[in-house]
């Protein structure tokens, strides 16, 4: 039986967010998106909450959940703040997550406890100025000098890179060839903040997204111990890979979450916003677009729930998961544009939250796998 009834603890998970992102994320949003700040207090109070620890054992100092449970508080962030939410995605899924899956016992008893309490954070490095859909095209590169990895290379668009409670990044890099000189043995190291060689460039001046981190990275002889090797060598390619199916099932949640916020926002302001002396919202044409964006908002979230659900039944998920980032991004997109005609001119004026919906939401047809990319999975399952 299909069942996409919230259970208790996952709906008491879900309102409790809710509450914090209307309450304590919200009234501080538009300062830090104006300040392009990050924001430490509410990652701190995120922290507290046990967030950044939801799918993690408790033995590791995380909440003893599950992946759904990190997409329902993503959801409900993304409603009010993309910038936090993403913070919250890729501190778990691509920063702890894969130290939870491929890292040794000494791995996960160094790093996990306060990755999960939300007092570190971690970024992946796998872009590269010539390698981001082509993955494989990586040219970072790590050779063994003793029991030392040297690591040259560049990465860019890496999220929480570089803050102030940084911790490392797990890099992507040529570690030798595969049976032939053409194909490139690709393994995933940890390189610690404050690593001789190692740096997070200046911040990026984006579209969107501003307050959360994001850098391009460098690494000039950068040495670390050949035990920071993450996961086997030779398959860093591969696991990355399995961490983006999980990542997009995140994606999905978060942008479900804005498609929801500009319903939201576009029904408050639709009965408020009178106009031929009627609120228009009586008007047909503007209960057509709101009800188009609430179809597009429900669509999305029965998307996710269904990538979720086959992941934690232990079922194959990738074609899921990528149909359902392809469709929340996009309701994320068509949502932000219909809230901002909604909201005419003050749509386009940057203190509502509309117009930062309308520049944080293209991000997410692009981030973690083009919307080009999730067609080009869709098809290869179909045959094609």
């Amino acid at each position: 039986m299909v069942d996409f009834y919230l259970d208790d603890e996952y709906r008491e998970l879900s309102e409790t967010v809710r509450d914090f992102a209307d309450n304590v994320v919200a009234p501080v949003s538009r300062r830090h998106d104006e300040e392009h700040s990050f924001p430490y207090e509410i990652v701190a109070q995120m922290g507290e909450m046990g967030l950044f620890g939801l799918p993690f054992p408790e033995e590791y100092g995380g909440m003893g959940g599950d992946y759904f449970a990190l997409a329902l508080a993503l959801e409900q962030l993304g409603r009010v703040d993309q910038s936090v939410a993403i913070t919250l995605e890729a501190g778990v899924s691509l920063g702890a997550m894969p130290v939870f899956r491929f890292g040794t016992d000494a791995q996960k008893e160094k790093w996990l406890p306060d990755l999960a309490a939300g007092r570190a954070l971690a970024g992946f490095g796998l872009t590269e100025p010539e390698a981001g859909s082509d993955a494989g095209g990586t040219k970072t590169t790590a050779r063994l000098d003793g029991r030392e990895w040297v690591i040259n290379g560049a990465k860019e668009f890496i999220t929480n890179s570089g803050t102030d409670i940084t911790k490392f990044v797990t890099v992507t890099a040529v570690t030798g060839t595969s049976g032939t000189p053409e194909r490139k043995e690709i393994s995933t190291i940890i390189v610690p903040s404050g690593t001789p060689g190692f740096r997070a460039e200046k911040p990026y001046n984006k579209v969107g997204w501003n307050a959360s981190d994001t850098h391009p990275l460098s690494f000039r002889e950068a040495r670390v111990p050949e035990e920071n090797l993450l996961g086997e060598r030779g398959r860093g390619y591969a696991n990355f890979l399995s961490i983006l199916d999980e990542g997009r099932i995140a994606i999905a949640a978060l942008a479900t979450g804005a498609a929801q916020g500009c319903v939201d926002l576009s029904v408050k302001y639709a009965k408020e916003r009178s106009a031929f002396g009627t609120n228009i919202g009586k008007y047909q044409a503007i209960q057509f677009k709101i009800a188009r964006m609430q179809a597009r908002a429900h669509t999305a979230r029965l998307s996710y729930y269904d990538a979720a659900a086959r992941m934690l039944a232990g079922k194959p998920f990738k074609t899921e998961a990528a149909i359902a980032k392809m469709v929340a991004g996009e309701a994320a997109m068509d949502n932000a544009r219909d809230a901002t005609q909604v909201f005419g001119g003050y749509g386009f004026i940057n203190e509502f939250t509309v117009a930062r919906h309308y520049r944080d939401s293209k991000i997410l047809e692009v981030g973690e796998g083009t919307t080009e990319v999730q067609l080009m999975l869709i098809a290869r399952q179909l045959g094609l």
